[in-house]
C-alpha cells in the first residue's frame, strides 16, 4: 500500500517501511501460531497471501500524531490486521468469493466451516494481543469487533420491512469496513499518547475513509480485473451482494436502465448473464451517481483532517484520499 501512495516524504517513508517490515514478521508469526499445524495452515493462509496492509499503515500514521517510537505500536498494527483478516474469512464465505489476494479464498481451499472457525480464532488472537496493550486497546478492539459482527449480521438479515436499502447499506458498511479503519487510526494514536482531539479527528477521518473505500470496491467489482481488485470481476453481482451501484440502479427510473433493473431484480445474476449486466452497468447513470457519493465522502474525510497539525503524516492521509479517488477512475 505504501508503494502506491508515493508520499514524497523520505523521512516518514523510511520510518513507515521499517515499521511495516516489523509488522509483517509479527503478523506472519501470530496468525499461524496455533499449536496444531493444520489449524495454523488455515489461520495463516491469507496473512501469507499479502494484501495492501492498509490497516497497519493507518495504525502507524495515527501514531505519528503522538510518540511513534513508543512500545506496542507494531503490536497494535497486528491487532488491526488480524481483525481484518478474520473479517475476510467471513466475508468470502458470505459472498462465495473463490479468490482473495490472488490465491484461493480460505473457504475455497479448506471449506466453509474451517473458514468461519479460522476467522473466529483470529478474532480471539487479536483480543489476546490487545489485552497485552492495555485497557484502551481492549475497549477499542472489543467495540470494533462488536460493530464488525453487527455489520455482518445486518448484511445477512437485510433491510427491515420499510427500511431504505441505501440507508441499510451505509449502516452495514459502517460496521464492516469503516469501523476497522477508524479503529486502526485510533489505536495507533492512543498507543502513541496522542492528544484526545487528534484521536477524535483521526477516528472521524477513518469512518469517512472506510465508507469511501467500500464504495470504491463496489465500483471496482464492476470495472477492474482480478489482478487489480484481488477478486474476479463481477463477483458481487454473481453473489447477489447489494452494492451501492446495484441499489442506486434498482432505485432509479431511467428507461435506459430498464433491462439492467430487470436483471438485478431477478436475484443473483447468473454466470451467463454477468457479461451483459457488466455491459449495461458501464453506461448506467447509477455508476455516475455512485462516483458522486464517493467524492462527497472523501471530501468529508479531508475536512476531518483540518483539525490536525500540518505534518508529513497528515499529508499522507490526504494522499490516501487521492489514491481512493484515482483507483476507480
Amino acid at each position: 500500500m505504501l508503494d502506491r501512495l508515493a508520499l514524497g516524504e523520505p523521512e516518514l517513508d523510511n520510518r513507515l517501511r521499517e515499521s511495516l517490515g516489523r509488522v509483517e514478521k509479527y503478523l506472519s508469526a501470530t496468525a499461524s501460531d496455533a499449536a496444531d499445524p493444520r489449524v495454523a495452515a488455515i489461520t495463516g493462509h491469507l496473512a501469507a497471501a499479502g494484501g495492501k496492509r492498509l490497516r497497519p499503515l493507518l495504525v502507524l500514521l495515527g501514531a505519528e500524531f503522538g510518540e511513534p517510537w513508543r512500545d506496542g505500536i507494531v503490536e497494535a498494527a497486528v491487532v488491526a490486521e488480524l481483525v481484518h483478516i478474520a473479517s475476510l474469512h467471513h466475508d468470502d464465505v458470505m459472498d462465495g468469493a473463490p479468490t482473495r489476494h490472488g490465491v484461493p479464498s480460505v473457504h475455497a481451499r479448506f471449506g466453509e466451516r474451517a473458514a468461519v472457525f479460522g476467522g473466529d480464532w483470529l478474532l480471539a488472537r487479536a483480543a489476546r494481543l490487545a489485552a497485552e496493550l492495555g485497557p484502551d486497546a481492549v475497549a477499542l478492539n472489543a467495540r470494533t469487533a462488536g460493530r464488525l459482527v453487527a455489520g455482518q449480521l445486518r448484511e445477512l438479515t437485510g433491510p427491515a420491512p420499510g427500511e431504505d436499502p441505501v440507508t441499510h447499506y451505509f449502516q452495514v458498511t459502517a460496521g464492516k469496513t469503516a469501523a476497522l479503519l477508524s479503529m486502526s487510526l485510533g489505536i495507533g494514536a492512543l498507543q502513541a499518547g496522542a492528544p484526545a482531539d487528534c484521536v477524535e479527528a483521526l477516528t472521524e477521518y477513518g469512518e469517512h475513509l472506510g465508507l469511501a473505500f467500500q464504495i470504491a470496491d463496489d465500483l471496482l467489482d464492476l470495472r477492474s480485473p482480478a489482478d487489480v481488485s484481488g477478486k474476479e470481476r463481477g463477483t458481487d453481482l454473481l453473489a447477489g451482494v447489494p452494492t451501492l451501484p446495484v441499489l442506486l440502479a434498482l432505485d432509479g427510473d431511467d428507461p435506459a436502465d430498464a433491462e439492467l433493473r430487470a436483471l438485478l431484480r431477478a436475484g443473483p445474476v447468473p454466470a451467463a448473464g454477468a457479461p451483459r449486466a457488466l455491459e449495461l452497468f458501464a453506461r448506467s447513470p447509477a455508476l455516475a451517481e455512485t462516483e458522486t457519493v464517493l467524492r462527497r465522502r472523501l471530501h468529508r474525510a479531508r475536512t476531518a483532517l483540518g483539525a490536525l497539525r500540518p505534518a508529513a503524516a497528515r499529508r499522507a492521509l490526504l494522499a490516501l484520499c487521492d489514491y481512493v479517488a484515482l483507483r476507480t477512475s
